[in-house]
């Protein structure tokens, strides 16, 4: 399915959140995850079923000073 992540459209295979995270490489890493512009926490996003054309933001932090 076709949906937009950070902007960028991005074919994934999964259904859910913590998949797609997971087929992009970012397995158990600290993030914040958002979809269609509501905030998904860490503990819902194995259930959070995503459809054609949601858009997805995925922030990681940064370190620097």
């Amino acid at each position: 399915m076709k949906i937009m992540i950070n902007g960028t459209a991005t074919e994934v295979r999964a259904e859910t959140l913590g998949a797609v995270l997971g087929e992009l490489g970012y397995g158990d890493a600290k993030v914040a995850t958002a979809v269609n512009e509501s905030f998904v926490p860490a503990t819902a996003r194995e259930q959070t079923a995503l459809s054609p054309g949601d858009r997805v933001e995925i922030v990681a932090p940064r370190q620097g000073g």
